[in-house]
């Protein structure tokens, strides 16, 4: 019997991942992607509803998944080039990067909007409650799950371990940067990976990644990157508008179903009625985007109008429009909701579920986990401080959106100032 000496993943942003069955660690990631709890991820799109917007958005959390893996390997592996003192953790960088997200719900983070969900509380439950997956990681190494846990809580006593993983620098940020902004086509999301990598130092005082000064101005460029994708990408406002669509149509079946009118199979009729941050491990496992779309496709017909409609609009992609009210006062924006209120109680459209105020917000950079230090003559420092363009990125921002279904017009009800500058 011809045993397997290793795995191939094309993927179109990083080329050929290979990995080699000789090694170890590389065996354990190819039994550990061959799971049936990473093999859902198929079936999780990465952005969501964000395919209504950008039509090539239907990319997965499985692609994205080996994507900061393979990142992670390429920059821990050079870290430890230089050194070797780090070489005992490999397999807990490389198994956090591959398994971080195994915990998101259908629709990613918008599943987390709709039903409250929090991937990062499913990822700890799966790696410990999956028998399969828990014999893989104690059978390899007794301590290599609590070593992922301290990772995921960012208490790994060697910062660097953790900051490779979830850091304001870290392989996630920067795959799913590359990777949206290749499937969306927004080509501003260009990062050269190449001169990041290159760039990235391992401090033995401080134990903690850190960016060597030459690499100053593709950290900029990178966060300029961050900056732009959720302002134009994870923020649009079809995007807000289709998760509001989904979220409606969410709340009325669970509503329906409370009153005995709606039925659904044990998945979504558990995840209707429970705290689905509860549910039992399978009953989690088991849905996915196809099963809620499933169920959307179904409700089209269902006899209560609004379901129906919903559900007909975020299948069909009739979805509620969204006028920028940003530069509105708060108590401007409240008149103008409440106007369109008004308008749609004349119609067959229930003002509770076809209009809203949505708001997206932006913190900018942050030194949220120590922030990204820069290598200098003088000691490290952290980038904010040397450079001003960093500076700049560091306002937060927000933008709001009213949402409304086309049979209403908002725009007469604005003021006349506003008005003119539309």
């Amino acid at each position: 019997m011809q045993h397997n000496i290793g795995r191939t993943y094309h993927d179109p942003l990083h080329g050929a991942i290979v990995l080699d069955a000789a090694d170890s660690t590389e065996a354990l990631l190819i039994q550990l992607i061959d799971t049936p709890e990473f093999q859902r991820l198929r079936r999780i799109r990465q952005l969501g509803p964000a395919s209504m917007t950008f039509h090539g958005a239907e990319s997965s959390r499985f692609t994205h998944s080996l994507g900061v893996m393979a990142i992670a390997r390429r920059a821990f592996d050079r870290l430890a080039q230089h050194h070797p003192e780090l070489d005992s953790y490999r397999p807990v960088v490389l198994c956090a990067a591959l398994l971080h997200d195994v915990g998101h719900g259908p629709f990613s983070h918008t599943c987390e909007e709709i039903f409250g969900s929090h991937h990062e509380h499913w990822t700890e439950r799966i790696l410990q409650e999956s028998p399969e997956i828990r014999q893989l990681l104690d059978g390899y190494d007794v301590n290599l799950l609590p070593q992922m846990i301290s990772v995921y809580h960012k208490s790994h006593p060697i910062p660097l371990v953790w900051q490779l993983v979830s850091s304001q620098l870290d392989c996630d940020r920067l795959d799913y940067l590359m990777r949206d902004s290749h499937f969306t086509g927004a080509s501003y999301g260009n990062l050269d990976l190449d001169r990041i990598l290159l760039a990235l130092r391992y401090d033995p005082e401080t134990q903690q990644l850190v960016v060597a000064g030459k690499g100053l101005a593709a950290i900029e460029h990178y966060l300029v990157v961050r900056y732009f994708m959720y302002a134009q990408i994870y923020n649009h406002s079809k995007n807000i508008a289709a998760t509001l669509v989904l979220q409606q149509a969410f709340q009325r079946a669970r509503e329906l179903m409370a009153q005995g009118t709606l039925q659904a199979d044990e998945v979504v009729t558990a995840w209707l009625q429970q705290d689905c941050n509860a549910l039992p491990l399978d009953q989690y496992l088991e849905a996915d985007d196809g099963v809620f779309v499933y169920h959307l496709q179904r409700w089209q017909r269902h006899p209560d109008p609004i379901l129906a409609d919903l559900c007909r609009r975020f299948i069909n992609r009739d979805l509620l429009k969204a006028m920028d009210i940003t530069e509105m006062t708060a108590e401007e924006q409240q008149l103008l909701l409440a106007h369109v209120q008004q308008a749609l109680a004349q119609t067959p459209f229930s003002p509770a579920y076809y209009t809203g105020i949505r708001t997206a917000f932006s913190r900018g950079y942050t030194l949220y986990q120590r922030g990204i230090k820069i290598q200098t003559k003088s000691g490290l420092r952290e980038i904010s401080q040397l450079s001003p363009l960093v500076q700049t990125l560091t306002q937060a921002w927000q933008r709001s959106w009213l949402l409304y279904p086309r049979e209403v017009n908002p725009a007469q009800y604005l003021p006349k100032s506003l008005l003119n500058s539309k």
